[in-house]
């Protein structure tokens, strides 16, 4: 019986140092730690071409929504009478090279105003962009246009209606 007690005391006596050792020693390793810092992101209007320009509507008896695409061209719904040049504005972005930069609006609609007391709204602004999301080329560089629609009263008083419209750009 000594005999086993002895094995027993000397089997837990190894275990324990086992579970000591393993207990005692520590261990490391390290990552990397790293950022990158991106160019300012700038977005201008092109001076030479920097207005959403509806052109001249003759409303009619309903109201309608008289539209410009981001390619400039104009949809002018039966009851009104549109002519004359319409425009897409044109903004630049100048930020990282290949990087992605969602466009947005400052406002969803905004008022024009004929400087009389009369107003109409311009809305649903769109770019050129699939789902407003430009990529910068390789010197950091980018162009997008804009559209929307613009809401005409029936019997809208004349005018030379004016507002601004805002975009934001951000990087994805």
């Amino acid at each position: 019986m000594s005999k086993l007690l002895r094995y027993a005391a000397a089997g837990v006596a190894v275990a324990s140092l086992g579970i000591a050792s393993g207990a005692q020693a520590a261990t490391q390793d390290s990552a990397n730690v790293s950022a990158t810092i991106l160019t300012a992101l700038s977005v201008a209007v092109d001076p030479a071409d920097n207005t959403l320009d509806f052109a001249s509507i003759a409303p009619g008896a309903s109201a309608v929504s008289v539209s410009v695409a981001p390619n400039g061209t104009r949809t002018c719904p039966t009851g009104v009478v549109c002519s004359g040049t319409t425009n897409a504005p044109t903004f630049n972005i100048s930020g990282a090279a290949n990087a992605t930069v969602q466009i947005g609006f400052v406002n969803s609609s905004e008022t024009l105003n004929d400087g009389t007391g009369d107003s109409m709204t311009a809305s649903s602004f769109l770019t050129d962009q699939p789902s407003d999301v430009a990529t910068l080329d390789s010197t950091g560089a980018a162009a997008f246009h804009v559209g929307g629609s613009l809401a005409v009263a029936a019997s809208q008083p004349a005018g030379n209606y004016t507002g601004t419209l805002t975009v934001d750009v951000a990087y994805n």
